[in-house]
């Protein structure tokens, strides 16, 4: 579901910048209010969740991959506007470092997975927990909730793939930029995640939050803690499931070929027999470690090297901006 440079034009790509920033000051603003300093860390933690999960790329059918993102996820641990910043800075991180999502369409992915996504998923995820009481109910709204967000946020990546040939076309009518119209791109985006990507969506939303709730049913903003070594303590078997991610992501090699959308030029140029103009001479970015690869090291271990920095980008951003807040008032929230 990362839009690749180019796919869009930078006419799209500028609006959904432009609409990110107010959303992204409400986020930060609503993080400092609801978030207490002495749980940001926790937030990079949770963020982890979510840029591991995308590393695991599953088949789909029709020959693509994808992943889930567990936007949800944070957003019932954190707060949605939380869940806004944390799957925000990953997937600026992923884009930055690892070439995992266009520079020029942060802003479309951050619009399709970290806002419409979360918001969707923790407001259906309350409807259903306020209703049904208990762990029970639960993970109900997070199996329903997180579902139907990730297609929520499928069907916002088709429109913004679909609706460029109709906008942007050379002299031969032929498309600039992405060259699936609306009617191919949607039942394309929606089959995937429909069926596979919704059920790992669901599956790593509904087993990370029962296992934290067993071992560590602090971990959230909304928790009260006690003194902070103690609650670092507590924390314990979260960290270790995160360790236990980084090493399994190799897994996600397994998976053959692209997401949708997400093809090399050359090879969107013999499905479509040209190249489009605005994907040929498109701007690019030189990636750290592009693919989560670095030099002549196997792709396992550059799977996993990429794992441990982003992991640990999310961790010291958080805790950078721990540093910053004022010490929190009230503790117990």
């Amino acid at each position: 579901m990362h839009i690749p440079e180019n796919y869009l034009s930078p006419e799209t790509c500028g609006v959904l910048d432009i609409a990110m920033v107010p959303i992204w000051a409400v986020a930060l603003k609503k993080v400092g209010s609801e978030v207490p300093r002495e749980k940001m860390p926790l937030l990079g933690v949770a963020a982890s969740f979510c840029f591991l999960a995308m590393m695991f790329n599953i088949p789909l059918p029709g020959g693509t991959t994808g992943h889930a993102v567990c936007g949800t996820l944070i957003a019932i641990l954190f707060g949605p506007w939380s869940a806004v910043l944390a799957v925000s800075i990953a997937l600026i991180i992923q884009a930055v470092f690892f070439g995992d999502g266009g520079i020029l369409a942060i802003g479309a992915n951050c619009f399709n997975m970290a806002f419409v996504l979360p918001m969707v998923g923790f407001s259906i995820y309350s409807l259903i927990s306020s209703r049904k009481e208990g762990l029970a109910g639960e993970l109900l709204g997070a199996a329903v909730g997180s579902y139907i967000a990730l297609n929520c946020a499928a069907i916002c990546a088709a429109v913004e793939f679909g609706i460029q040939p109709s906008l942007f076309t050379d002299a031969a009518g032929n498309a600039l930029y992405c060259p699936y119209p609306l009617w191919v791109s949607l039942p394309a985006m929606l089959i995937g995640h429909l069926t596979v990507a919704g059920l790992a969506e669901v599956a790593f939303t509904v087993g990370i939050l029962a296992f934290v709730r067993k071992v560590a049913p602090e971990f959230g903003a909304q928790k009260a803690m006690g003194g902070a070594s103690a609650g670092m303590k507590a924390f314990a078997p979260v960290f270790v499931l995160v360790a236990v991610l980084v090493v399994a992501t190799p897994l996600g090699l397994l998976a053959e070929g692209d997401a949708w959308g997400e093809w090399a030029t050359e090879d969107l140029a013999e499905m479509v027999g040209y190249t489009p103009v605005g994907l040929g001479e498109g701007w690019e970015w030189s990636a750290f470690m592009p693919d989560y690869a670095l030099g002549g090291l196997p792709e396992w271990v550059g799977y996993i090297l990429s794992a441990v920095i982003g992991v640990a980008l999310l961790v010291i951003i958080f805790r950078v901006a721990a540093a910053a807040m004022k010490p929190s008032a009230d503790f117990d929230r």
